[in-house]
């Protein structure tokens, strides 16, 4: 354990990831230390980082929404009033994770600057940065040298730029930033001797720190027991003290953890054959996850968004080789001790601490594409990152070459930038993002699937198939592959062959309520209107709030003249998704078929404010309204029609049958009460 007492300058100095030598020998001996405290100013040391940071990650600025941020943003409803906000705090299933503290910056964004990608990325990156300067606080606290370059490479390194290019994880940043903040203020249980007088004031900030951060994201639970050993590193003792002070954050993290993962199992999905694996597994995975990690902020290529998912088996000799060389390292830092000083060690530690919820003893969704995933280290790689960096320079030192220390420095500087700016791109769109997946990994399912998703909405049919085929090559299933490729058949109009994919779907998931949804509109189109009935009630057997289903079984009922329980479903589909506006339009027009246009009138007028360019929804009121005689009415929606789309020969058409009615003699004028 390195302190003050020693008095000599020793290996221990430099190796030890967290050394206590004085300023003035630490000064003396690191030529990026003196650059650090003496030649740059602390305001100059922020612009500079600020500067980095933003050469880094501005572009990102013209970035836009990627994988899940429609869940957690664009499709999120609980962004969109004041009611939203109540939801995001007292019903968890509203959201897609129980972390109210980041929907609620989701909340403020969109109130404040409105919808669009540019705040959330912009938010992102200033989190980014003020984990990146609180880094340097705490690190400077504790006497860890060179401070601000250990924070500089922090926030330029290429591993950490997924947290944030990626908007929905704010969780990453936001609860760093409040981890830190927490960190921050328990330094004096820390670095104070026992029997020390402690603030008070600071642990109740630290404490409420600590509670938002564990309502950011549930994996800074681990924060106490850093503190731990921080202390026990500092103090050369066990911290009695400082263990009482952090009973109270450790039963708080406990029951975070433990509530997350009860989330994950229920409600977000984490259970199943991809997640049976057995004690023994789980620990031959940790110890994979912990070098794989390791390796990646060494060497940090290639970087995949979703990388290879592991096959881990008890049987694979190799596979012990990896927890048994961390728990070897862990040995060779404690019988070093002596002489390396306790700094090691618990550098060690606190990595694999920080990284443990991430190491696979606890099941979460995303282990079903891979193990492993950029994010998943934010916090965790800065122990590790705080141990290389002072060893590496000190190798440097020894070369004899003391100038080599700033350059190597600035060319690693540079070449992180690089690497953000290369990797960064990816990150421009969805499509950009599962095209670079596919290429670094090919036998990427989920990326193939979702990026057929994506060539749907473009109308790139036959190219979505394909991608779905790769789908189904690499997991044949896959019942949401079938799905899919139903959807391509029924976007080009071939109902026979999406109704065979849809019932391939159903035969492999009995329980799949879209694709039972998707059968029955095909039905429906295809003149089978009780089957089709019976599809949409079997979804809705499977998912009550599925507003589609219900949206689309009210269109069903409404074709029939079945109007009260067509409401009725209409109705539902609006209180499960207030933003419906189809479903508001279709209850409007289902209205108008009934006579009752003053009813209808709110439904409609609400529901081409939020579709302005709804041609077709024009056309078709227009047409019920030439069928009751409203001759006026009907001419005003076909010309609405046309002003939105001149060449639309439906709307056209139908322009022409009401003037010629109303210019005709016999009209007669529509009867009261029909309006």
């Amino acid at each position: 354990m390195s302190g003050a007492n020693h008095s000599s300058l020793s290996l221990r100095s430099y190796i030890s990831f967290f050394s206590t030598r004085t300023r003035h020998e630490i000064l003396a001996c690191d030529k990026l230390g003196s650059m650090e405290h003496k030649h740059l100013p602390r305001a100059m040391n922020v612009l500079l980082l600020a500067a980095l940071v933003g050469a880094a990650y501005l572009p990102l600025l013209r970035a836009g929404y990627i994988w899940d941020d429609d869940a957690y943003v664009t499709a999120n409803l609980n962004l969109h009033d004041a009611a939203g906000l109540k939801r995001i705090w007292l019903e968890p299933q509203t959201s897609p994770q129980y972390y109210p503290l980041v929907f609620t910056t989701f909340w403020l964004e969109r109130q404040v600057f409105g919808p669009g990608p540019a705040p959330g990325h912009a938010i992102n990156i200033l989190l980014h940065l003020l984990a990146a300067l609180l880094l340097w606080r705490i690190l400077d606290r504790l006497e860890v040298r060179p401070a601000f370059f250990i924070a500089l490479v922090f926030a330029l390194h290429p591993l950490e730029l997924e947290s944030v290019a990626w908007i929905t994880e704010r969780k990453n940043v936001l609860s760093a930033v409040l981890s830190l903040g927490a960190l921050h203020c328990f330094l004096p249980w820390i670095t104070r001797p026992a029997g020390t007088p402690r603030h008070s004031g600071r642990y109740g900030l630290g404490l409420l720190l600590f509670v938002a951060a564990l309502l950011s994201k549930s994996v800074t639970a681990t924060l106490p027991v850093v503190v731990l050993l921080l202390a026990w590193w500092r103090q050369e003792r066990f911290p009695r003290q400082t263990a009482l002070a952090m009973l109270p954050l450790l039963t708080l993290g406990a029951a975070s953890g433990l509530f997350t993962a009860w989330t994950e199992a229920h409600f977000v999905g984490a259970s199943g054959a991809e997640w049976s694996l057995s004690f023994l597994e789980r620990t031959l995975l940790a110890g994979r996850v912990a070098w794989f990690y390791a390796a990646k902020l060494v060497w940090p290529h290639p970087l995949i968004f979703i990388y290879p998912r592991w096959t881990i088996s008890a049987a694979d000799p190799w596979a012990y080789l990896y927890p048994l060389a961390a728990l070897g390292l862990i040995a060779i830092c404690w019988r070093l001790r002596p002489r390396l000083g306790g700094g090691p060690l618990a550098a060690v530690l606190i990595y694999a601490v920080t990284l443990f919820p991430a190491m696979g003893f606890l099941n979460v969704y995303p282990m079903r594409y891979s193990f492993v995933a950029d994010h998943f280290q934010y916090l965790a790689g800065i122990a590790l990152l705080a141990l290389l960096i002072p060893l590496g320079l000190r190798l440097l030192r020894k070369t004899g070459r003391p100038r080599l220390v700033p350059v190597a420095a600035g060319l690693l500087v540079c070449l992180l930038l690089a690497l953000d700016w290369r990797e960064g791109r990816k990150y421009h769109d969805a499509q950009t993002l599962w095209r670079d997946t596919i290429a670094k990994n090919a036998d990427c399912w989920l990326a193939h699937n979702n990026l057929g998703n994506l060539l749907i909405r473009q109308g790139r049919t036959a190219e979505a198939r394909a991608s779905f085929a790769e789908v189904l090559r690499l997991r044949p299933e896959q019942a949401s592959a079938y799905n899919n490729i139903g959807e391509t058949w029924h976007t080009e109009g071939n109902l026979p062959l999406a109704l065979q994919s849809y019932a391939k779907a159903l035969e492999l998931n009995p329980d799949y309520a879209e694709a039972y949804n998707n059968q029955g509109v095909v039905l429906g189109k295809s003149g089978r209107t009780a089957e089709a009935r019976q599809s949409f009630r079997h979804a809705l057997r499977l998912d009550p709030g599925y507003a589609m289903a219900h949206h689309n079984l009210a269109n069903a009922l409404a074709r029939q003249g079945d109007y009260a329980e067509a409401e009725t479903h209409y109705r539902e589909a609006l209180r499960l998704r207030s933003d419906f506006a189809l479903a508001r339009f279709n209850y409007g027009l289902c209205l108008v078929a009934q006579h009752r246009g003053r009813e209808a009138a709110p439904l409609l007028a609400r529901a081409f404010r939020e579709l302005p360019d709804f041609f077709l929804g024009h056309q078709l009121l227009g047409t019920l309204l030439l069928r009751q005689g409203d001759l006026n009415g009907a001419i005003d929606h076909f010309r609405q029609a046309l002003a939105i789309r001149p060449s639309y020969a439906p709307a056209r058409q139908g322009l022409a049958l009401a003037l010629e009615r109303k210019d005709s003699p016999r009209n007669p004028p529509p009867a009261p009460g029909k309006q």
